[in-house]
């Protein structure tokens, strides 16, 4: 009986052992429930844009949901890839996140020397939002009420209107050069260090025009600071049904989607990837988030992982074409 109870003992103990041993060699994310402390969040525009838009609801509802803060991290400048390279070293550990937008795949073909790649330094793992473009004015400094008067006055005033983006290269710089090209319009450039700063130097009447993500305009468009001509695509947006489409004026070619997502550093477990992607959607599809995105004009794509991935390559291919035939280059 005494030998039983001591063998009783041994298994016992070497099962303990094995099970610390185990618990030593198995990485932090395996042994407790992400995430157990806040999350970083890099945003690599200054406060106040489009990308804030959607960053700053996100993290509301990703703290309430998971009872730990996702601190948004604005990094501005060059574009959106200042903060795109910082985030791109950042360490995989499940506490860095990236959260970029379209102009992400669009910086390749503007910038010849990015110190990351976004395909091979980052993990793309969620498609939050797209939102169309609009093409929005100062009702102050720009006579028009509609596209043709708009054209019209462009036309004969050639070089006059400037136009604000959230840098070179990003999608507002972009839209304009692709707009400029199909209308045979020529209209000024002034690059800013994101959509933030620009937006409000158009409210304040230092620059003429923008072509922004309608999220970050909606407010300013109903508070009647701004007055929006168009939204790019094939339909009117339901949250502005009084604001013509761009294939209904004439210009079925100009689809400008500004769109958001999340990555990570590369190097990141899969299975954390897994668990970020459910805790981020599950954020975006709150009553809360929905109401703030249906306010913003914008969808929910809800593309993960490789879908996600794939809408990428699409997106870089698509407007490396941009590039070229605009001849755009960094101001």
């Amino acid at each position: 009986m005494q030998n039983s109870k001591n063998n009783f003992q041994r298994r016992h103990i070497l099962q303990l052992a094995a099970g610390a041993s185990l618990g030593a060699a198995l990485p932090a994310w395996a042994q407790a429930t992400w995430p157990t402390k806040p999350v970083n969040m890099v945003v690599p525009f200054p406060a106040g844009g489009g990308t804030d838009a959607f960053a700053r609801p996100l993290a509301a509802m990703f703290s309430k949901l998971t009872g730990k803060q996702l601190i948004i991290d604005n990094r501005g400048g060059a574009g959106g890839t200042l903060g795109a390279g910082i985030a791109a070293k950042s360490a995989p550990d499940g506490y860095n996140y990236f959260m970029g937008a379209v102009h992400h795949t669009i910086a390749p073909s503007m910038y010849p020397k990015l110190d990351y790649d976004l395909e091979r330094d980052l993990i793309p793992l969620i498609l939050l939002a797209a939102v169309p473009q609009v093409l929005v004015v100062n009702p102050k400094k720009v006579p028009a009420n509609n596209l043709k008067e708009f054209l019209d006055f462009v036309k004969k005033n050639p070089g006059k209107l400037n136009y604000g983006s959230a840098g070179g290269g990003t999608s507002h710089h972009l839209a304009g050069e692709l707009f400029k090209l199909q209308t045979q319009t020529f209209i000024t450039h002034i690059p800013y260090r994101g959509a933030g700063p620009a937006l409000q130097d158009l409210i304040a009447g230092n620059v003429d025009m923008m072509f922004d993500g309608l999220g970050s305009s909606a407010a300013h468009i109903k508070g009647g600071r701004i007055k929006a001509l168009m939204v790019s695509g094939a339909k009117r947006n339901p949250a502005f049904p009084d604001v013509p489409c761009s294939s209904e004026l004439g210009l079925p070619d100009y689809t400008v989607s500004t769109w958001y997502g999340v990555w990570a550093p590369k190097g990141l477990p899969v299975d954390v990837q897994a668990k970020a992607i459910e805790e981020f959607r599950k954020s975006a599809q709150t009553d809360d988030a929905k109401a703030v995105w249906a306010a913003q004009g914008a969808e929910f794509p809800n593309l993960t992982g490789a879908q996600f991935d794939a809408f990428i390559k699409t997106e870089l291919r698509k407007w490396s074409q941009v590039v070229k035939a605009s001849g755009a280059k960094l101001d």
